[in-house]
């Protein structure tokens, strides 16, 4: 069957089509958009695809997107660097920062165990966060992020406690009782994020799940 256009549109179109969350009709729509904007804006975007690929990096202390490393939070001596949270990617901290509740550094571990999608536990950034919870080792010669920045920060770190702020679904909660099982020999404090009803919602369309954790963390009113 031949394809409803060629050549350079249609490669555009297959091309936002791959990208996460944008299905064929989304990226039809964004090609012919594109099509009618001038020349400057299209080559701003193209700029900034371009900019991003050359300048942005991962932290060697904790995986976070940035221009260097170490980041702005992990760099910051304002922080409680004694307090590690826990997520699964780089969105997932500027979530938590919204907040403006958490004071303390992070840890990315760029995904999630999946066995369905062969994600295991050595396809993530856990190594690194063992490191941190064990600074005398942080000048270990298999160490894959042996910056004197990176090294010198991680000396530095005397974790007290593990905030485990993963997706609550199947492969969050998978990796954080894995994560839990692992950290708990080291001494350090593991806690996880409290869950239960969202604000405005109703009981009767609760899971019962979600009501089960609701009913656990109850407090006094």
């Amino acid at each position: 069957m031949a394809l409803a256009y060629d050549g350079a549109i249609q490669h555009l179109i297959d091309s936002f089509a791959r990208l996460p969350g944008i299905g064929p009709k989304g990226a039809q729509r964004i090609a012919f958009y594109l099509l009618g904007v001038d020349d400057a804006e299209a080559q701003e975007l193209a700029d900034a695809i371009t900019e991003v690929k050359a300048r942005v990096r991962f932290c060697d202390i904790c995986g976070n997107v940035c221009e260097t490393s170490p980041c702005p939070i992990c760099a910051d001596p304002r922080r409680d660097h004694t307090v590690i949270c826990v997520v699964q990617e780089p969105k997932d901290v500027m979530s938590i920062e919204r907040t403006r509740e958490f004071r303390g550094v992070y840890h990315v571990l760029g995904g999630a165990i999946n066995p369905m999608a062969n994600v295991g536990p050595q396809d993530l950034n856990i190594p690194k966060l063992l490191r941190r919870l064990s600074p005398q080792t942080a000048g270990d010669p298999d160490d894959d992020s042996r910056s004197g920045e990176s090294v010198a920060a991680q000396g530095t770190e005397d974790v007290q406690e593990v905030i485990l702020a993963l997706n609550p679904n199947i492969e969050g909660e998978a990796t954080t009782t894995y994560l839990s099982r692992l950290i708990s020999p080291c001494g350090v404090k593991v806690t996880r994020l409290a869950s239960g009803l969202p604000v405005g919602g109703d009981l009767e369309y609760a899971d019962e799940i979600t009501l089960g954790r609701a009913l656990v963390g109850r407090r006094e009113a």
